[in-house]
């Protein structure tokens, strides 16, 4: 049977007519949220941070981390796994992953003009302003996303769909029952051809989640068994990277054949490289001396470890509840909102967050309270880098068990 996608906007009486849609048709129901919940479960990824994949502004540890491209891995092969099934709805952002080859799957979009969703808001208890702003929001989430999967910048394009919606204009039933006879038609009918298309999408997809796990992001298409593996971004021996990338999924079942080509990058200055998820990648050093906590920043950065950093408490603050740092490098004198009172509302609000103080003004007073607050460290300027690396190993290892024990 043809397959459903359904993506659609904030404020459109979306669970109404998915599920007018849904009886309409007998349909089996996958949301974001069953493809969250299951990649987290098989990935050992938190939902919470997979979810994040979604959000139009990336961390600032994802140059490090590749949080989004793994997320998107794992959600494109659950995804896969749904298409071949058939007899299934997808509905939200991850049905945009359904991919436009395989044509016995009918997309559809539920919108509907700004006024009618600010009414809509308004039956929900939601005031204009906050309504507007959770729609600016939702739809630019939804621009960013769908650019990365189509390169179109307008989620809402009638051309990326079977059918566009207009849900203030159409009642839930109408549109049921649109698409009920939309999914009668020829078009629309699995067959061999289009059914070979989801299974090679489901083999790309399963190679990138493969890769993925190994440090290496690459684009994957398959046909019959033949995986082309593209590398976007300069290196300097292909072949030998090819060689690697080739032993990593070469006996995966279903895969008779690799191929590695260089992509459009690949003669830029944008480096290739292998993501180590063995050592930190989610450091934030905070530190009001500028110079010091990027010189520090880079000085990690060589040695493979990912930081970002920040310059006054205030931001720090914001940085931990907004991309979730696993370890700090905390500085104690600062304005504003000082290191001892950072450590205090981390401890208190993210206390899986290991903190290691690396101060120059400190006292052996200072050291017995930061310790006392919770600090995993406290280390004093000038500090060599090789002792501040190993006590960051540490820590990173104590955060990571407390990830997995919260």
């Amino acid at each position: 049977m043809s397959v459903i996608a359904v993506h659609y906007g904030i404020y459109c009486h979306e669970d109404q007519y998915l599920s007018a849609i849904r009886e309409a048709t007998g349909y089996s129901f996958v949301t974001d949220d069953t493809v969250v919940e299951e990649a987290s479960r098989r990935s050992g990824i938190s939902a919470s941070r997979l979810r994040k994949a979604f959000d139009a502004k990336p961390s600032i540890f994802n140059s490090f981390t590749n949080d989004r491209e793994r997320a998107r891995a794992w959600f494109r092969m659950i995804v896969a796994e749904y298409l071949v099934k058939e007899n299934v709805m997808f509905g939200g952002f991850t049905a945009m992953m359904v991919p436009a080859a395989v044509k016995h799957a009918l997309k559809v979009c539920l919108i509907a003009n700004r006024d009618a969703r600010l009414a809509a808001a308004a039956t929900l208890g939601i005031s204009e302003s906050d309504a507007q702003k959770t729609m600016r929001a939702g739809d630019s989430d939804a621009a960013e996303w769908v650019n990365t999967l189509t390169g179109n910048t307008d989620p809402w394009a009638a051309g990326l769909y079977d059918i566009v919606i207009p849900v203030d204009k159409s009642t839930p039933l109408e549109a049921a029952a649109l698409v009920k006879e939309m999914l009668g038609r020829e078009a629309v009918q699995p067959d061999a051809r289009s059914r070979k298309t989801a299974q090679d999408a489901l083999l790309a997809a399963q190679v990138e989640v493969q890769l993925a796990t190994k440090g290496h992001f690459v684009a994957v298409a398959a046909d019959a068994g033949t995986v082309t593996l593209t590398v976007n971004g300069h290196v300097s021996d292909l072949e030998r990277l090819g060689t690697t990338l080739r032993a990593a999924v070469i006996d995966m079942p279903g895969v008779d054949d690799v191929r590695v080509v260089g992509g459009r990058d690949i003669h830029t200055p944008s480096i290739y490289r292998q993501c180590n998820f063995e050592l930190p990648n989610r450091v934030l050093v905070v530190d009001d001396e500028r110079d010091f906590a990027q010189t520090l920043s880079q000085r990690l950065e060589v040695r493979e470890m990912g930081s970002a950093v920040a310059y006054d408490g205030e931001s720090a603050l914001e940085i931990v509840e907004r991309d979730q740092p696993e370890v700090m490098i905390l500085d104690l004198k600062m304005p504003g909102v000082d290191g001892k009172e950072v450590l205090r509302r981390v401890k208190e609000t993210r206390p899986e967050v290991e903190v290691i103080i690396l101060t120059g003004q400190g006292s052996e007073a200072d050291r017995e309270e930061c310790m006392k607050l919770g600090a995993f460290a406290y280390l004093e300027k000038p500090v060599d880098i090789e002792q501040l690396s190993s006590v960051l190993l540490k820590a990173n290892t104590k955060a990571r068990q407390n990830l997995k024990s919260a």
